[in-house]
């Protein structure tokens, strides 16, 4: 059933960043995540490892996509609030995406390979959805959809194995304190 909540909590926080964005609204989205996350960490065995893996996943996201603003390869029609920098909606949804790292996501583990392609496949795609909607803009839409690709096929295996450092979610003995 914590699965099931996983995949319907991320897919809701996804539209409503996205759509938020979009509308010019996109305070919407970061608050449906914070009301996914708190969930999710309401449900982990060990909430500080969670938090600790959404705080990392924001930050990595939050410098990756600042990159691909920079770089002018994405731009973003809201929610911008520094100048070449990833607007505040976009890195609520790497917290997002944290969240089914345990869960949803967890069997992403030891099959970094498996990782990389599916990173490198969905994680362009996710874009483009996003750029369809109107929440995001290819300046170049083919090179950009490869920066991510490449991006993406690194980020995903990087994600998967800090996931499994920081696995708040798996049931541990009362002896193992720790997140690492």
């Amino acid at each position: 059933m914590h699965l099931l909540i996983n995949i319907i909590g991320f897919q809701i926080g996804w539209f409503a960043c996205v759509l938020g964005a979009a509308n010019y609204v996109p305070l919407v989205g970061p608050i449906v995540v914070a009301v996914v996350v708190s969930f999710h960490l309401s449900q982990a065995s060990r909430p500080l490892c969670e938090l600790m893996l959404v705080c990392a996943a924001g930050l990595m996201g939050a410098v990756w996509d600042s990159a691909l603003v920079t770089a002018g390869l994405l731009e973003y029609p809201s929610g911008n609030f520094l100048t070449g920098f990833a607007p505040f909606w976009i890195i609520t949804m790497w917290m997002l995406l944290a969240t089914t790292l345990n869960v949803s996501l967890r069997w992403l583990r030891k099959r970094t390979i498996f990782a990389a392609v599916l990173g490198g496949f969905f994680g362009p795609l996710a874009f483009y959805a996003g750029s369809e909607f109107g929440g995001v803009i290819f300046v170049d839409q083919i090179v950009g959809l490869i920066v991510l690709a490449l991006g993406w096929a690194v980020i995903m295996p990087a994600l998967s194995v800090l996931s499994a450092r920081l696995d708040g979610m798996a049931v541990v003995a009362a002896s193992e304190v720790g997140c690492v």
